[in-house]
């Protein structure tokens, strides 16, 4: 074969590969979500938290379960779940010494670190915020082994009525450094984040700064809030973080959960290349001056998505979320694999009917 030849055989060979990874890289970014069709106990879920173990998916979510406190569901596919428990039999007795009107305990967030699983959650009253995120640990989570066992690691931050945040809805996010942070808060002036220390679990000694990620506070002399709606209609909270690219994301939800059919949460997102902020949206707005580029909304069937959480896996990202049926006003697990298109995420919301309309 002559050097030209040689020469052209080469270039066609690269340009047929570059074309290769073009296409490649642009069915990456514009890769589509699904929403997933469960069956099974899926009803009744508020403010689900999920992780993998082993063949294991596992939702942690707030409130009573049938035989405690923050019901455990159990899936091998995503699609078909099963109640399996509860973290808690009972409230801890110092919490109800803390806060004697709990009567439930919300936003479990389960992570993984050190060797332990991590499950944070807050105690609180609603309006209020005298609030409080507590720190539970577990070797497994795998009822039926032996070294099953929650362990209470007791408070891990608090508010306070004279404070301007809410200590609620808490999320670990680890750093690309090693770093570990707890997002946080809701209402009032809006997301906060802590430094973590990874050996315990708690408040990290060389960093006391409280981080400021997000707010939809309203000045005093707003308008007041329109017809039908309460005071607090514009709120922001449930915090959740992950790193995909080059970038940590930040979703929100937005409004009002927790009303049935009146619940208008939508969930919100914005991104940043430090796990601190500032996160900005789509249009260029940072979240901390009431920016968040909309993420998913209400449709026909499910009103008020919200409370989410996700879990990054090695060959997909799913988020779970809670919203109403639009006819009962009762709250259900909702799943989406999550899509990328332009450095930006897309989720799925079911339509129509359910395989199970069991209630």
């Amino acid at each position: 074969m002559s050097s030209s030849r040689k020469l052209r055989f080469i270039l066609i060979a690269i340009l047929a590969a570059s074309t290769l990874l073009s296409r490649a890289q642009t069915n990456q970014s514009e890769e589509s979500a699904r929403a997933f069709t469960l069956s099974g106990d899926f009803w009744g879920t508020h403010d689900p938290s999920v992780i993998k173990a082993g063949d294991t998916w596992y939702v942690f979510a707030t409130g009573l379960a049938p035989h405690g406190q923050m019901a455990i569901r159990c899936s091998n596919d995503l699609q078909q779940w099963k109640l399996c428990g509860q973290v808690l039999t009972e409230i801890p007795e110092w919490i109800r010494k803390e806060s004697p009107g709990t009567k439930e305990l919300w936003a479990p967030d389960i992570s993984y670190f050190n060797g332990l699983f991590h499950l944070y959650y807050a105690y609180s009253l609603f309006g209020k915020n005298t609030s409080g995120i507590a720190l539970l640990t577990n070797k497994t989570l795998d009822a039926n082994r032996p070294d099953y066992k929650w362990v209470d690691e007791g408070l891990v931050l608090r508010s306070q009525a004279a404070d301007d945040f809410n200590a609620i809805d808490p999320n670990l996010i680890i750093d690309t450094q090693g770093k570990a942070w707890l997002a946080f808060g809701s209402f009032w002036s809006g997301i906060k984040m802590r430094r973590i220390d990874p050996a315990t679990g708690k408040l990290f000694a060389g960093d006391s700064h409280l981080y400021s990620l997000a707010s939809r506070a309203r000045p005093k002399d707003a308008e007041p809030a329109p017809p039908g709606l309460p005071p607090d209609w514009e709120a922001v909270e449930a915090p959740f973080i992950i790193r995909h690219g080059d970038f940590y994301y930040l979703f929100v939800s937005w409004d009002l959960c927790c009303r049935g059919t009146k619940s208008s949460y939508r969930i919100m997102v914005g991104r940043s290349p430090h796990v601190t902020g500032p996160y900005i949206d789509a249009e260029g707005k940072s979240l901390a001056d009431g920016g968040g580029t909309q993420l998913l909304s209400a449709n026909h069937r499910w009103l008020g998505p919200g409370g989410q959480s996700l879990y990054v896996g090695d060959h997909q990202t799913v988020m779970v979320f809670h919203a109403y049926d639009a006819v009962s006003g009762k709250p259900a697990l909702q799943i989406s694999t999550v899509g990328w298109k332009d450095g930006w995420p897309k989720i799925e919301l079911q339509d129509g009917s359910l395989a199970s309309s069991k209630q």
